[in-house]
């Protein structure tokens, strides 16, 4: 029989919620395939490069990808995210499949957008769904410590949230959508309404800090392979860092000079790099006085949230 060589299960966010996480998990697992870009964001035509703003389309810039040129190649090199175009495109990740019995791939933009789940149920019905949901007023606040530590912002987080609401272009990748991005209730919706609900395996960021084996088990259960693999559950992955300039981090990103730095230096060099670039210490956590303020955008969406997933998320309101 041949082998299929077409996804079956799709990651599909939310963005700051773990997923980087279970990437690391699913990749490491002998069963399963993973896609080479870990967010290919094929499934979400409304999510486009030429939309992007300019700031945007130079962080994706940076990134460094002829992607004509590495989807060609063996696929060996592993990137972050890109915005593949064509299913002939998207289905060459896939073409070194051997025998895997889970094919899938991560993209965050699939929750946010909103023709995604109608996109990949009309390419494959039968797919499962694997989403995994943070307490959104932590969700915005580690978003916007990414953007700190990559040079994305220069302001303190309120103003940061402020700023970002008041700009008249929103979307993905044109502006930061830290609200947005954790109002789930329509975004959940879209994927239950169009998937039945055995096709959808719902997490919350709690549990995967808590147990990640059992997150991880309980994935690999849902995907159709053994679910008690030797996986290393213990790697952190996307640590949030306080860069010394924000100026300058933004300029080392922007020119792709970061990447370089931190991805493609042997960890022994990086361990001695990142001091000369980041701050010593812990990152400090959100203001009580913040969490509350921000509290008020997302109140009403989690009582229709818990109601929808049939989860507790009281705690989410405290």
């Amino acid at each position: 029989m041949q082998q299929n060589k077409e996804p079956n299960f799709f990651v599909i966010g939310a963005a700051k919620c773990g997923t980087t996480t279970l990437y690391n998990f699913l990749e490491q697992h002998h069963e399963v395939y993973m896609s080479p870009i870990k967010e290919p964001h094929f499934f979400c035509s409304d999510i486009r490069i030429e939309n992007f703003s300019d700031e945007y389309k130079k962080y994706v810039a940076s990134r460094g990808i002829n992607f004509n040129e590495y989807i060609e190649s063996d696929l060996k090199k592993k990137h972050w995210e890109w915005y593949v175009d064509t299913f002939e495109d998207y289905l060459k990740l896939f073409k070194n499949v051997n025998q895997e019995k889970a094919i899938g791939e991560i993209s965050n933009g699939y929750l946010f957008s909103t023709v995604s789940a109608n996109e990949i149920k009309e390419k494959y019905p039968e797919a499962k769904i694997i989403m995994i949901l943070r307490n959104p007023v932590e969700r915005a606040y580690s978003h916007y410590l990414a953007n700190l530590r990559d040079g994305r912002t220069t302001l303190s987080f309120r103003k940061e949230i402020e700023f970002d609401n008041k700009k008249t272009r929103k979307g993905w990748c044109i502006s930061h959508n830290y609200i947005e991005m954790g109002l789930y209730y329509n975004q959940v919706k879209r994927f239950l309404d169009t998937f039945p609900k055995n096709q959808i395996l719902i997490f919350l960021n709690e549990e995967l800090k808590s147990n990640p084996q059992n997150v991880g088990e309980r994935i690999f259960e849902f995907v159709g392979v053994n679910s008690h693999a030797q996986i290393n559950y213990g790697a952190k992955q996307n640590e949030a860092k306080i860069p010394k300039s924000a100026k300058l981090i933004k300029f080392l990103t922007q020119t792709g000079i970061k990447r370089k730095i931190f991805h493609l230096l042997p960890e022994s060099i990086k361990v001695k790099v990142k001091p000369l670039f980041f701050e010593k210490g812990a990152v400090p956590k959100i203001s009580h006085e913040d969490k509350n303020w921000m509290l008020h955008f997302f109140e009403e969406d989690i009582k229709k949230t818990q109601t929808l997933i049939e989860r507790d998320l009281s705690n989410w309101l405290k």
